[in-house]
């Protein structure tokens, strides 16, 4: 992983997934944190996710929440199980279904470059 995706992964423009993991428990879980949600550890490892993934849940998006947006609709929003055991949303292709196997790129949705999954 580069040192710029460890620091901020998508959220801050690298095209990079970022999840976490702790040591001492073993659990995963994505959006960082200084320490573990489920036991406290204030070590959690910072590990690059694979972009791989078989989608949860799926949601076609026909108004915009914000003027930005509105250029983009109609959007799916998808919850994504990713190959490393966690789960996150983002945007996908909308003839995505649940149970299709996915993987990341990185578009642009409203000024940033977002995880956008497509069909494996």
């Amino acid at each position: 992983m580069s040192e710029a995706a460890e620091r901020t992964g998508w959220t801050a423009g690298a095209d990079a997934i970022l999840y976490q993991s702790c040591g001492a428990c073993r659990h995963l879980w994505y959006f960082r944190r200084a320490f573990c949600p489920s036991c406290g550890d204030a070590s959690p490892q910072t590990h690059e996710a694979s972009g791989k993934g078989v989608v949860y849940s799926t949601t076609i998006v026909r108004r915009a929440a914000t003027p930005d947006a509105k250029a983009h609709v109609p959007y799916t929003i998808l919850l994504v199980d990713m190959a490393e055991g966690f789960r996150m949303m983002a945007h996908g292709e909308i003839a995505l279904r649940i149970g299709d196997t996915v993987i990341a790129e990185f578009r642009p949705f409203t000024g940033l470059r977002t995880p956008y999954f497509v069909k494996s």
